[in-house]
């Protein structure tokens, strides 16, 4: 997997992407699949969509940090890995 670092305020910001949105970045969530440049882990927003929770709310309780596009990325990388998940049709907005 590539290793990407980018400079984010001054900072060094060392990922792989999973993704174009989803990442693992170096020091962040330990290595945990994050949305890129948030800490916002992955795992959450999928955890959310399981329980019924639609895309523009989790969106908003991220106050706008994470895309729909995002969401549904994390969501399709979670259907690949074989992590459990409900039909997209059920996490719609």
């Amino acid at each position: 997997m590539p290793r990407i670092t980018e400079m984010i305020g001054g900072e060094p910001y060392v990922y792989s992407p999973l993704g174009e949105y989803v990442v693992k970045a170096q020091g962040v969530c330990g290595g945990r699949p994050t949305f890129k440049y948030t800490r916002i882990p992955v795992s959450g927003a999928i955890n959310r969509l399981e329980a019924g929770e639609g895309i523009v709310a989790i969106i908003e309780s991220y106050r706008n940090k994470v895309s729909k596009a995002a969401i549904l990325e994390a969501l399709e990388l979670s259907r690949e890995t074989g992590t459990k998940s409900k039909p997209l049709k059920s996490a719609a907005a």
